[in-house]
């Protein structure tokens, strides 16, 4: 006798390895943006004679 499908676990499990994809993309994303930040403007120098007070 073949085994009934199951349609809520397979779509709990599509959802669920979109979900890991989606999380994995924004990760790498967000590491490319601290490289790129890094790399293209460094930080200013903080001067405590110039300020706003």
């Amino acid at each position: 006798m073949a085994f009934r499908t199951n349609y809520r676990f397979e779509r709990r499990e599509r959802d669920r390895l979109k979900q890991q994809k989606k999380e994995e993309k924004q990760r790498r994303q967000q590491e490319r943006k601290g490289q790129r930040d890094e790399t293209a403007t460094p930080e200013p120098e903080a001067n405590p004679d110039s300020g706003s007070a």
